[in-house]
């Protein structure tokens, strides 16, 4: 599963139902059934900006007669990556709800590829901005795809709930 986008569909019923509510011109019908559908997709987008936040990152370790040195960024890594994750939900066309990375809100010197790297365990990086110097750093691999799979099952069970309460109201 790619780490930018994580979509809740279900595309028969949605597409219908979609459909009936544009007949029925129950615009806050509508509203609300994409509401509930946010809310039903919150929690896994909190679970995935807290995830990304507390990530245990090791580094490979310095050798012999290398240097620290101040960091070359003002702002935590893994706080831009919580930062720039986004929910979209959609009640019209293409309805249902998506939990994904929205690269423009990452910094410049983050690029996309670092995310799916984190993901896959190991962010190799050149040291302080040196293209010449590259060390890794690992992380817990999968962290996305656990996390997605963690709460798969209640976002299901929730958007059918919403689906079933908005046929009822339609009739």
């Amino acid at each position: 599963m790619a780490v930018s986008s994580v979509q809740i569909l279900g595309t028969g019923q949605l597409l219908e139902l979609s459909r009936r509510l544009r007949a029925a011109s129950g615009a806050p019908i509508q509203r609300n059934m994409a509401r509930r559908i946010r809310r039903a997709a919150e929690p896994l987008h909190r679970d995935l900006q807290n995830t990304v936040r507390t990530l245990p990152m090791r580094s490979q370790g310095r050798r012999a007669g290398s240097r620290g040195g101040p960091s070359p960024t003002t702002r935590p890594f893994r706080e831009s990556i919580a930062a720039a994750i986004r929910i979209s939900v959609r009640a019209s066309s293409a309805p249902g709800a998506r939990v994904y990375l929205d690269k423009g809100l990452l910094p410049r010197d983050i690029p996309v590829g670092a995310v799916q790297q984190l993901n896959d365990g190991r962010l190799r990086h050149p040291v302080f901005n040196n293209r010449s110097r590259w060390t890794n750093q690992y992380t817990p691999s999968m962290w996305w795809d656990k996390t997605v799979r963690n709460h798969t099952p209640r976002m299901t069970a929730e958007v059918a709930r919403v689906l079933d309460d908005v046929r009822r109201q339609l009739g």
